[in-house]
C-alpha cells in the first residue's frame, strides 16, 4: 500500500500539471472565462489521473471502466469540496496564511483520494 500510495502522489503531481497547462491555455490562450477554464482544466487533470493510476498506481483489470471512471470523478469532485472547505476554514476563519491553508488542505485531500480510491474505486484489482 505504501508503494501505491508514493505512485498515487506522483499522478497526482502530474495532474497538477496537467490541470494548470490546461488551464493557462483555455484562459489566456483561447480567453475562455476563468471557471470554465478551471473547471476544464481540472476534468482533463482528473481523467490523465484515473487513466495513471489504473495502469500504474492499481494496475486494474476491470472490465467496468466507465463506472470506474465516473466513481473516480465523483472521489476527485467530493475531494475538490473538502480542498475549498478546508481553504475556508483555515484561512478566511482561522485567519491562516493562504498558501499554508492550500498545503494543509492538499495533504488531506490526498489521503481521502488516495483511501477512497484504494478501498472502493480500484477495489477489483
Amino acid at each position: 500500500m505504501i508503494l501505491q500510495f508514493i505512485k498515487f502522489c506522483v499522478v497526482g503531481g502530474s495532474g497538477l500539471v496537467v490541470d494548470f497547462a490546461t488551464t493557462y491555455l483555455c484562459k489566456e490562450k483561447l480567453r475562455l472565462n476563468k471557471y470554465l477554464s478551471n473547471s476544464i482544466g481540472f476534468i482533463v487533470a482528473a481523467s490523465t489521473n484515473y487513466l495513471l493510476n489504473r495502469i500504474w498506481t492499481f494496475h486494474s483489470k476491470d472490465p467496468e471502466v466507465a463506472q470506474q471512471y465516473i466513481q473516480f470523478i465523483g472521489i476527485a469532485a467530493i475531494g475538490l469540496i473538502l480542498n475549498n472547505l478546508i481553504i475556508y476554514l483555515l484561512n478566511d476563519k482561522a485567519k491562516l496564511n493562504f498558501y499554508l491553508s492550500k498545503l494543509i488542505a492538499i495533504g488531506i485531500v490526498t489521503l481521502w483520494n488516495f483511501f477512497m480510491n484504494y478501498f472502493f474505486t480500484f477495489t477489483a484489482s
